[in-house]
């Protein structure tokens, strides 16, 4: 008989899905169509773009969006310099209680974003948890724009406000609590743990990476330049997922709280290691912006294949499996010595990256000679440099004599 297939369900803390992916907070969940159109696809959650008291004056420039691509514009890194929702209040409280009549089988979670004063948290969680929301995710962490306000992440970077705020909407709401964590500060963990001493049920971390993304060399303006001018954005995209793994790996290493990976997410190979690191739901928000709300499909399907070919029963089996292979420098193993092989020559090109490289960043053990490439296994170190600069994957990295 064979094997039951996986099962996609995912818990964290209080709140089940049907899969463990969901929208993050921003520009695909700006309206209450966007955020049915993705659960209509496949999605099992959603979180809404931040919501806002009437007081918070929201203004957007043009452009706000810069992007750092490869040579086939494939995406590398995005910046974006937008805010938070230009949507009312009650708009989203009309939209909330909508969006769950339709779909009550998904998890729909409001994103709330309030001054320093205590009372406009407290009134705004008031209203989206009346409204429906299954949950209330605290923005703490948004790197641009509301950080000059006092708000953002000028609350995320510093914990005793962490908990205040936290603690503050967990005396008037019932609903799970979630908090964002910004990625801008030397060490994580304060903030996690500010945030789950306030009440926190989950963190979710990270969000993005204050950045700037470039220049322009002929006019010398930053990027995105808004009638000349720029400023610091939030960094998103591929090129963060190493950081928001790190995070996520510290924080599930250290702290009991259920998370949800954010940062990089594009493929199910990806949400995959961030569930691996400690993870038990993802969120994505860029991958969705490049290439549309129907990845859904793929990463549900891929997640799903790797769960079986593994024999994982479920994704709560795959969660953590990871973190007892991650620990300290001085930890890992010097009895282990691996050196480069040439393992499939009949694919050199003979470009001489490999020699380059060991010649000037290695230890000069690899040179070339009538479009033959040879490696001194005496000399080679080990490092594995040549075997990610061969552009042809002729060198791999083997366990040495």
């Amino acid at each position: 008989m064979p094997a039951p297939y996986p099962s996609l369900e995912a818990t964290v803390g209080p709140l089940t899905f049907e899969n463990p992916f969901l929208l993050a907070s921003g520009p695909p969940t700006a309206s209450g169509e966007q955020i049915r159109r993705a659960f209509r696809l496949g999605w099992a959650g959603a979180v809404t773009k931040t919501i806002t008291p009437g007081t918070m004056e929201i203004r957007d420039v043009s452009p706000r969006f810069a992007a750092w691509k490869d040579e086939r514009s494939g995406l590398l890194g995005f910046e974006n310099i937008e805010l938070l929702s230009r949507r009312s209040v009650p708009y989203w409280t009309t939209e909330i209680a909508a969006i769950k009549r339709d779909h009550p089988d998904r998890v729909l979670v409001a994103s709330i974003m309030a001054s320093p004063d205590i009372d406009e948290w407290q009134a705004l969680a008031r209203i989206v948890e009346a409204a429906g929301a299954d949950a209330i995710e605290l923005n703490v962490s948004c790197p641009h724009g509301m950080p000059e306000r006092g708000v953002g992440a000028a609350i995320g970077q510093h914990p005793d406000l962490i908990r205040e705020v936290t603690r503050a909407v967990r005396q008037v709401t019932a609903a799970p609590l979630i908090v964002k964590l910004t990625p801008n500060v030397t060490d994580i963990m304060p903030a996690a743990r500010a945030a789950v001493d306030g009440g926190a049920d989950i963190l979710s971390a990270i969000n993005t990476v204050q950045c700037l993304m470039g220049i322009d060399l002929e006019t010398l303006e930053p990027r995105p330049s808004v009638a000349g001018s720029s400023t610091y954005g939030g960094y998103s995209g591929p090129a963060v997922k190493p950081i928001g793994l790190r995070m996520i790996s510290q924080i599930a290493r250290e702290l009991p709280v259920p998370l949800m990976g954010i940062g990089g997410i594009s493929r199910w190979q990806d949400a995959a290691e961030y569930i691996a690191a400690g993870a038990s739901a993802v969120q994505v928000c860029t991958a969705v912006m490049w290439e549309g709300a129907g990845i859904i499909r793929a990463m549900n399907a891929g997640l799903s294949g790797y769960l079986a070919e593994k024999r994982f029963p479920s994704v709560g089996a795959l969660r953590g499996r990871a973190l007892s292979r991650i620990g300290t420098h001085a930890a890992l193993s010097r009895s282990v010595h691996r050196i480069a092989i040439r393992q499939f020559p009949e694919r050199c090109a003979s470009c001489g990256r490999c020699v380059t490289a060991c010649r000037d960043g290695g230890y000069r053990a690899i040179s070339i000679a009538d479009r033959q490439v040879a490696i001194e296994k005496e000399r080679c170190d080990g490092c594995g440099l040549c075997s990610y600069v061969c552009p042809e994957g002729v060198i791999v990295m083997l366990p040495g004599a």
